[in-house]
């Protein structure tokens, strides 16, 4: 009697994965109640479940009403419209298989016509979504359509298998990234890490308590550290980029000869052990940029007694100063062409290397230049190393990392995001066979706003990290999450190696047709549902869930700083504003600080 109740029509066409299901004559309403509880037959992303012998198939609803009447029987319709009298069909795609109280993602067989299809009931939903192993599970929310289930990840796939967190603005895309990070965290795994490229500070108090945060200009009253990021620690064309200059192809090649040098004779002052020939302008080796600076300035300013013999070097008139940025100044060269001489040996770079000078001096690029500790002095000794840095970030008894880029300069963005992700990258790929690697400690690398620094066809730094991570960083325990609002200003490449997609409300059309293009060709109707979803709710689909699944987040108490701020409450509240007010305004930007000192 039970399967009476439940029975909604059969199957009169399977074509693959496609199901097409006439709905039957005897059933009274499209929302039959059962046990006291409503259903609705036929709604978009809801499931459906045909029994065979000791197995039931389950699928999901693609298509109602005539877009889902089959392509024969429209022909047929065409002749003789009385054929479809009261006839309703629907599309499904077979999604997982229950065995007993058992259900896994796949189906071993396939329905054929004729067989009878069953609306999936509250019970059978629970053993759908119910079977994860509690140690390897993390819960994000409730499902939709029935709030007394809980929703649950895999967090083993999701980590290994890399996910992407798609939704427009306002969606509550920063809230579902902390309810996962937080879940996460709640587990308090021993060995776990996550580090979270920060761009715009949004995480800071989403996850107090179970997070480090690294930032520029640092709250050392609220725990925050500062963001330190080695200059030395950058590749050549990374660090080149940064310096508003130019250089011809063969002075840039100078430049680069002129670095190698100089980190070969600092590997020797640190003590350093690595072959002398391993030693490139790209190896992470720490040397005095200052003295380098000074060294090339200093060439380009000589001038000589006897023409082209620098051991003639005319007296100095302003000794300079590597340390305070200072250039030595020399006897100005003869218009007449008599002594002293220029040095027709110069390269012609002091334009260049001004701009190295301003770039040091700029406060605002403190935290790479001048990073404290990690600071070689002048013949390139440093006090700590990049392992001290690597520990710091990844080896904290605190489960997540925050790297907070707020406070980088936006034209050196791209390449500082880049370069700390090859640098945490490259470290976990020597180090793979190590209790630290990626192998044996596992790392979750989050990218926040992923789309301004991974567009689709650049070949930044960044695009060539994060496709490097994407590709082959599952294979060395590192795992991505890539968080964006512009799906399709993401590299399509790196969007295809996401194997758990959690989609949440999208407007805009383009966007929705690259998250269409990034799941499964039978569910693909189910994203003409995203402009629909409230705020903070999600498709989620993929290998991290056992069955795609519409998912309700939670709301974190602390709500990211990405939160649209309440309009009204901050109008009504009286402002006493003055002058002064501005003055500070204008002092904190003419000085590049976000607070004063």
């Amino acid at each position: 009697m039970k399967n009476i109740q439940t029975e909604i029509g059969e199957i009169i066409s399977v074509s693959g994965n496609t199901i097409t299901v006439q709905l039957s004559d005897s059933i009274k309403s499209n929302m039959p109640v059962i046990d006291g509880i409503v259903y609705k037959i036929g709604q978009i992303g809801s499931f459906l479940k045909v029994p065979l012998g000791y197995a039931n198939l389950y699928g999901i609803v693609t298509q109602t009403g005539a877009s889902a009447i089959p392509e024969k029987l429209k022909e047929l319709v065409e002749q003789d419209y009385s054929k479809l009298d009261n006839r309703q069909f629907l599309n499904m795609a077979l999604i997982g298989e229950q065995v007993g109280r058992k259900f896994e993602r796949g189906v071993s067989q396939s329905p054929t016509t004729g067989d009878k299809v069953h609306l999936v009931t509250i019970k059978d939903l629970d053993i759908v979504y119910g079977g994860y192993d509690a140690n390897n599970s993390i819960t994000v929310g409730n499902i939709s359509i029935s709030e007394s289930l809980n929703a649950k990840i895999d967090l083993n796939k999701l980590v290994s298998r890399h996910c992407a967190i798609l939704g427009s603005t306002g969606s509550g895309k920063s809230n579902a990234v902390g309810v996962l990070l937080d879940a996460i965290a709640k587990k308090e795994f021993k060995s776990s890490r996550i580090l979270v490229i920060d761009p715009h500070g949004e995480y800071d108090s989403v996850l107090k308590g179970r997070s480090n945060v690294y930032k520029i200009r640092a709250n050392e009253v609220e725990g925050e550290k500062e963001l330190q990021i080695p200059f030395w620690a950058l590749p050549f064309n990374e660090l080149m980029s940064i310096f508003s200059g130019t250089l011809s192809d063969q002075n840039r090649d100078y430049f680069k000869t002129k670095i190698e040098e100089t980190k070969i004779n600092a590997a020797f002052e640190n003590g350093i052990d690595i072959e002398t020939e391993l030693i490139t302008a790209d190896t992470p080796i720490p040397f005095s940029l200052k003295q380098l600076w000074f060294d090339l300035d200093d060439f380009e300013r000589q001038t000589y007694i006897e023409r082209a013999k620098p051991e003639t070097i005319t007296a100095k008139k302003v000794t300079g100063n590597p340390e305070t940025m200072i250039s030595n100044e020399y006897q100005p060269a003869s218009a007449g062409g008599g002594s002293p001489f220029l040095n027709n040996y110069a390269k012609g770079i002091l334009g260049f290397l001004d701009s190295v000078r301003l770039k040091l001096k700029d406060s605002t690029y403190n935290f790479l230049f001048h990073p404290n500790e990690y600071e070689p002095n002048l013949i390139g000794m440093i006090k700590k190393d990049l392992s001290n840095l690597l520990f710091d970030w990844l080896g904290s008894e605190k489960p997540i990392t925050i790297l907070d880029l707020s406070g980088i300069p936006s034209e050196i963005m791209t390449s500082i995001s880049g370069t700390l992700l090859k640098i945490i990258y490259d470290a976990l790929f020597w180090g793979q066979n190590l209790n630290i690697g990626g192998k044996e400690q596992p790392l979750l690398i989050v990218l926040e706003e992923a789309h301004n620094y991974l567009k689709a066809g650049e070949k930044s730094i960044s695009s060539r990290a994060v496709q490097g991570i994407a590709k082959e960083g599952r294979k060395y325990g590192v795992g991505l999450v890539l968080v964006t609002q512009r799906p399709s200003e993401l590299d399509e490449t790196v969007l295809s190696q996401c194997g758990t997609i959690i989609a949440l409300r999208m407007n805009n059309a383009k966007d929705r047709g690259h998250i269409r293009s990034a799941i499964q060709d039978e569910l693909q109707t189910m994203v003409d549902l995203l402009p629909s979803l409230r705020t903070g709710e999600g498709i989620i689909s993929g290998e991290g869930v056992k069955i795609p699944s519409r998912v309700q987040f939670y709301k974190l108490p602390n709500a990211p700083k990405g939160s649209d701020p309440k309009v009204s409450e901050k109008w009504i509240e009286e402002k006493k504003i003055d002058i002064n007010d501005y003055n500070k305004l204008l002092s904190l930007w003419r000085n590049q600080k976000l607070k004063e000192d």
